[in-house]
């Protein structure tokens, strides 16, 4: 398949570096700057299973009428009403888009653009940039997890396209349920973390417990009201990774949180909170968060301007 990347940072550098060595043909679309560095550097992946750089076709621009079949979408969700614009003269009648964002609000986006040609999917690995734009995989996990959103078989070309060394790939007929248990676990853990900025084992040590499990309560009342409750897997899941007494863990919302802007922030909490006020779900402790990241995008854009 004739396979396009949008993004080429952490996600798309990672999962990206591993369909080229399978062999598989492989565009990305980036910014300019990231297009110079990698004409120039090559795309290099460090994983724990070695150290692996490759020279890479980047575009920055679609021709008209250069259709692809596959589209994955590895960009955070404020870049995607601008990055899919940019990539419409890559989406033919044919064409099949697979999103790697938190939430769903873009699914209902894509699905409302190009109706029928959008697949789901979520990935899990570790993995950053450093500053040399190297994509730094922590830990050897590199899942994918995909599915049709429409009741239909997952395409075979897309499922082989995808099946190669170093991505342990699952295909899944539940994936919009799969997306929703992300979300919910996601969101709360932002909600966490956010609200009473710390760690986990912070959060407990002060007296948190009662509070983190209300706010898993809430965003999975959320997910139960939508018609995809959490499976009772899942939710033991996050109460073993919120609930851990010690741990260091915080959600990436915080982390961005610390670092600036939180850029997420409407997309994961936000998004959460308007789908409960839709389904009348009371989510005191998700609204107090939304509120929170709200008042600080405030401030920094206040700071910005003085």
């Amino acid at each position: 398949m004739k396979i396009l990347i949008i993004g080429a940072g952490a996600t798309g550098g990672a999962y990206g570096t591993r369909l080229i060595e399978a062999g598989r043909d492989v565009t990305f679309l980036v910014r300019q700057h990231r297009a110079e560095a990698l004409a120039r550097d090559g795309l290099t992946l460090q994983a724990p299973d070695g150290r692996h750089t490759h020279k890479v076709h980047a575009v920055t621009a679609i021709q008209p009428g250069d259709h692809y079949d596959l589209i994955i979408v590895a960009v955070k969700a404020p870049a995607l009403a601008g990055v899919l614009a940019t990539a419409a003269p890559a989406i033919g009648p044919g064409t099949m888009i697979l999103p790697f964002l938190n939430g769903m609000d873009h699914l209902d986006a894509l699905e409302e653009a190009y109706p029928g040609q959008v697949l789901g999917g979520l990935v899990k690995i570790v993995a950053t940039l450093d500053g040399s734009g190297t994509v730094l995989q922590m830990t050897p996990m590199s899942t994918m997890t995909v599915g049709p959103l429409h009741g239909t078989p997952l395409p075979e070309e897309v499922r082989e396209a995808l099946d190669v060394p170093g991505i342990r790939l699952t295909v899944d007929d539940e994936i919009e349920t799969r997306l929703w248990e992300k979300w919910a676990f996601i969101a709360s853990a932002g909600v966490i973390t956010c609200l009473f900025r710390g760690t986990i084992g912070d959060i407990l040590a002060a007296g948190g417990e009662e509070h983190i499990l209300r706010a898993i309560a809430e965003t999975e009342d959320v997910a139960r009201a939508a018609g995809h409750p959490v499976s009772a897997k899942s939710h033991a899941q996050s109460l073993d990774l919120l609930t851990e007494p010690g741990s260091g863990f915080t959600s990436s919302l915080y982390r961005d949180l610390q670092n600036g802007d939180p850029v997420e922030a409407e997309h994961i909490v936000g998004g959460l909170a308007a789908r409960a006020r839709t389904l009348g779900v009371a989510t005191p402790l998700l609204d107090a968060a939304l509120l929170q990241l709200r008042t600080h995008r405030q401030a920094m854009a206040h700071q910005a301007l003085t």
